[in-house]
C-alpha cells in the first residue's frame, strides 16, 4: 500500500486534503533531505477528515521552497482515500491510527513498513498531528514519561496528556524508537490550529537536540487518561432528552478539560432503566464504569470527581471509536517529572 518518495511529487503542494488522491495513489511516505541528517517524522491525515496536519505541512513546505530544511523530514500522509470523501475512514477500512501493532491487514503491513523505514533512518523524533471533534484546548499527548518526550510536548502546549491505551496508535509505536508526541490541534478548519501545528513542526526541525532534563512543574499541566468511555453495544443514542435508548446533554463536549464533581448530569436513559448504558474500561481492559458513572432515577451522573477529554457530539466518531475519555491529574512519584 505504501508509496515512497525521495522528493515532493509534482503538484502536491497545490492540493487540498480532499484532492490528494489526484497526486498520490494511496498512503505516502516522503523523505526530504535537510541539513541535519536524522529525520523528523511527521504523520498527517491518519483520519481523512482531519486536515490541520496537511494544511500545516503544506504551508511549511511552501515556505522552504528553494531553501534547505534545517533537518531531514519524513512526511507520512495517511488515509488519502477517506480524505477524498472527507470522512474519518471508509467502511471497509480499519482506523489508520489503530494499525500500529500486530495485525494481518494490508494496513498493518504498511505501518510496519513505515516503522522499518524510520528505524533504518535513525528517526530523531515523531509527531502525529490530529484534530478532534469536541471542544478541547490544544494539547499534546505522550505515551511515556521520559523527560525528552515531555520536553517535546511542552513545546506545543503546557497541557499534556499521558496515555497507554489504546496501544495501537502511531505515537505508541514510535515511542519505542524516539521521542514521540501526538498533537491535538482543535477542530478542522481553524486557522490558529494550522498555524500552531506549523510553528511547532518548524521549531522541531530547528532543534539540535531534545533536552533531557525534567520539565519544571510550573511549565506543565500533566493529565493521565485512566479510562475510555463507549456507548454500550446495541443502544441507540442522541443529544436531546428522550432521543434513543440513551441521550446525552447537548453541550457534552463543553465539559472537556473541566473538573466535574460527583453528581454532574451527563444525560439520561429511556424509561428510567437502572443499567449503566456505558462501557468504561481502564488501561488493563477492566470494566470501571461504576467507579466513574451511575444512573439515578433515569439520569446519568458522574459518581466520582473526574475530568473528561475528547467527549464528542459526532455520532460517527462515537460509533467508530468512542464517546470520550476520563482523565485524572497526574501526581508524579518523587523524582519523576
Amino acid at each position: 500500500m505504501l508509496n515512497i518518495y525521495d522528493a515532493l511529487p509534482e503538484g502536491l503542494l497545490e492540493r487540498d486534503s480532499h484532492e490528494l488522491h489526484e497526486v498520490l495513489p494511496g498512503p505516502a511516505l516522503i523523505h526530504l533531505r535537510g541539513r541535519a541528517e536524522e529525520p523528523l517524522f511527521v504523520s498527517v491525515m491518519l483520519h481523512g477528515n482531519e486536515n490541520t496536519g496537511w494544511l500545516a505541512m503544506r504551508e511549511l513546505l511552501r515556505r522552504y521552497r528553494g531553501h534547505a530544511l534545517p533537518r531531514s523530514l519524513s512526511l507520512f500522509i495517511g488515509n488519502v482515500a477517506a480524505a477524498r470523501e472527507r470522512r474519518r475512514l471508509l467502511d471497509h477500512q480499519p482506523d489508520f491510527n489503530r494499525i500500529w501493532s500486530d495485525g494481518d491487514s494490508l494496513e498493518h503491513a504498511m505501518a510496519r513498513q513505515v516503522l522499518a523505514e524510520m528505524r533504518e533512518r535513525r528517526v530523531f523524533a515523531a509527531v502525529d498531528i490530529h484534530n478532534n471533534t469536541g471542544i478541547n484546548p490544544h494539547y499534546a499527548c505522550v505515551n511515556a514519561l521520559d523527560p525528552r518526550y515531555l520536553q517535546l510536548a511542552t513545546l506545543f502546549s503546557r497541557t499534556v496528556v499521558y496515555f497507554t491505551r489504546p496501544d495501537t496508535v502511531c505515537s505508541m509505536a514510535f515511542a519505542g524508537l524516539c521521542p514521540a508526541v501526538t498533537l491535538e490541534s482543535g477542530q478542522p478548519g481553524q486557522p490558529h490550529g494550522t498555524e500552531h501545528a506549523l510553528n511547532f513542526v518548524d521549531g522541531c526541525l530547528r532543534l539540535a537536540a531534545i533536552p533531557e532534563h525534567p520539565v519544571a512543574d510550573h511549565d506543565l499541566d500533566l493529565y493521565h487518561t485512566v479510562a475510555v468511555v463507549k456507548v454500550a453495544t446495541g443502544l441507540d443514542f442522541g443529544f436531546r432528552e428522550g432521543a434513543g435508548d440513551v441521550w446525552f446533554v447537548p453541550d457534552l463536549d463543553h465539559l472537556n478539560f473541566s473538573d466535574l464533581p460527583p453528581g454532574t448530569p451527563l444525560g439520561g436513559v429511556r424509561d428510567g432503566a437502572a443499567r449503566l448504558p456505558l462501557e468504561v474500561t481502564d488501561e488493563t481492559g477492566a470494566d470501571v464504569g461504576e467507579r466513574y458513572f451511575e444512573v439515578v432515577d433515569g439520569e446519568i451522573l458522574t459518581a466520582a470527581p473526574l475530568m473528561p477529554s475528547m467527549f464528542t457530539l459526532d455520532e460517527n466518531v462515537i460509533r467508530q471509536d468512542c464517546l470520550g475519555y476520563v482523565m485524572e491529574r497526574y501526581h508524579a512519584p518523587h523524582g519523576m517529572p
